[in-house]
């Protein structure tokens, strides 16, 4: 089967090396700046000419994601299947046009929340269907990652909001989507509600330290659950200014106990019992298997009202640089962060010493 890749530098040569994985050809590469180790493989930064040239059966996205619809709908319309990176788009407009487009082409446009394709999120959706911790309160989610001020110099697009390249659209992205899924709201419309309170302290104009709240309009199969309509309250509190490093986690609020998942690891733990492994499917190989897409386009309609809830939220406050450490860590914001999992809270409802409000 013949894959274009679009947008080949950053996580894109992890796309290289999953192609080459799977066994599948490269058949171009478009961006705007030329890889030099890809001999005899086309290179172009004109998707459409490329599809044209190449025949492509399938082309993975790997681009900022101002650029994702363009690019989304003319691989379609040269009958190309999509691998999308994750955020799928920044506005529900967008999210609608591009829906739009894979109905009309009857082709696949699976999103690439890699997290989506874990045995643990199916396993905790069993266990919470089953009433394993009893009626569900929410759903939190907590990242605590440290990002060098290099990290914002990797691309012009990094750091910038109009990109949607802030800490809760784009690394702690899967944290958002797992915990729709396992709320069982995923679908456009299935969100009542966004609070977003939103910081800085590296000198970005997107945010790295942050906390959301969601409303949803149901709850998943497992019953009633924390919200005043009968919808699921999830709670997101993330910062890229750590003091120590720790994989992030879902962390589901049940009246008889909790579950947790580490989910970029595909590990659970029930309560304090033992925390166990699971395996996951690849979404590239997914989609290349003819196979129902994992996490199509539909599946994301709810993280774009998210996403667009975030970017339309008030703008980014600065942290007081008295309060920032060396390598811009913002001490204190890991107990932050794990409080607000814990306690389904806000920052502002916890209380930060550099927030007023």
């Amino acid at each position: 089967m013949n894959v274009v890749l679009v947008g080949a530098h950053g996580f894109g040569r992890w796309h290289l090396q999953n192609i080459q994985r799977l066994g599948l050809r490269l058949a171009g590469v478009c961006d705007l700046v030329p890889v030099a180790d890809l001999d005899g493989v086309p290179q172009s930064s004109d998707l459409a000419g490329l599809l044209r040239r190449t025949g492509a059966q399938v082309t993975i996205i790997a681009t900022p994601i101002h650029t994702h619809a363009d690019l989304a709908r003319t691989a379609l319309e040269h009958g190309s299947h999509v691998l999308l990176e994750k955020p799928p788009v920044r506005t529900v407009e967008e999210f609608e046009s591009l829906s739009r487009a894979v109905a009309a082409s009857g082709l696949s446009c699976q999103v690439g929340f890699q997290s989506l394709g874990s045995h643990a999120v199916s396993e905790v959706a069993r266990l919470m269907a089953g009433g394993a911790v009893g009626r569900v309160r929410g759903i939190g989610v907590a990242g605590a990652w440290s990002r060098e001020p290099g990290y914002y110099e990797r691309a012009a697009w990094a750091g910038r909001r109009e990109a949607g390249d802030g800490a809760l659209t784009n690394p702690f992205a899967h944290g958002i989507a797992t915990a729709l899924r396992l709320a069982g709201s995923e679908r456009l419309g299935e969100v009542a509600e966004v609070e977003a309170e939103l910081f800085h302290a590296h000198p970005i104009d997107a945010d790295d330290t942050s906390c959301l709240r969601v409303r949803t309009t149901g709850g998943p199969t497992g019953g009633p659950t924390g919200g005043p309509t009968g919808g699921t309250v999830i709670t997101v509190a993330v910062t890229l200014c750590a003091e120590r490093e720790a994989d992030p986690y879902v962390l589901v609020h049940g009246d008889r106990g909790r579950i947790t998942l580490w989910y970029t690891r595909d590990r659970v733990r029930v309560g304090d019992g033992p925390v166990v492994s699971y395996g996951r499917d690849d979404l590239l190989e997914n989609l290349v298997s003819g196979k129902e897409p994992l996490v199509p386009l539909a599946a994301t309609g709810a993280f774009t009202q998210v996403v667009a809830g975030i970017l339309s939220a008030p703008e980014p406050r600065p942290i007081p640089s008295e309060i920032i450490g060396g390598r811009r860590v913002v001490p204190g914001v890991d107990a932050l962060v794990t409080a607000g999992a814990e306690r389904l809270a806000l920052f502002s409802e916890i209380g930060t010493p550099w927030d007023d409000r």
